[in-house]
Parts: C-alpha cells; sequence; structure tokens
C-alpha cells in the first residue's frame, strides 16, 4: 500500500509540474493534477477489460477451454 501511495504522489506531482511549467497556473496545475489521475483510472479499467477478451480469443483459439477465470501467474 505505501508503494502505491507513493507513486500516486508522484503522479500528481508529475501531473502539477507539467501543467504549471506549461501554463503557469497554479489553478490548472492544481485541476489537471486531480482530474488526469482519475481519468486514467476509467481509461485503465476498459483497458484491462480489452486484453481480457483478447486472451479469451487467444485461449479460445488454441483449443483452451474459457473458464473466464485469470489465467494463474496472470495479473488483472
Amino acid at each position: 500500500m505505501i508503494k502505491t501511495a507513493t507513486f500516486a504522489i508522484v503522479h500528481f506531482s508529475v501531473a502539477f509540474t507539467v501543467t504549471y511549467l506549461l501554463t503557469g497556473s497554479w489553478v490548472l496545475g492544481g485541476v489537471i493534477a486531480l482530474t488526469e489521475p482519475a481519468v486514467n483510472t476509467v481509461a485503465y479499467f476498459f483497458h484491462e477489460k480489452a486484453w481480457e477478451r483478447v486472451k479469451r480469443r487467444q485461449d479460445l483459439t488454441a483449443g483452451q477451454p474459457d473458464t473466464g477465470q485469470p489465467v494463474a501467474g496472470q495479473s488483472t
């Protein structure tokens, strides 16, 4: 959990710093730093769903039964 929290801090800091350097606006930097990770989280959810679908199709093509469960050792 500590790794996740520190990554979130890095992510917010980078988003804020890049926006501030590009615009010179503290307010816009703050808004982007809070909005971008939220949007990224939603995008990641759909990205994972798409890859699950690809994996299921590969398994079916290879003749493996589709159990709907993750393969052992595969992160979701």
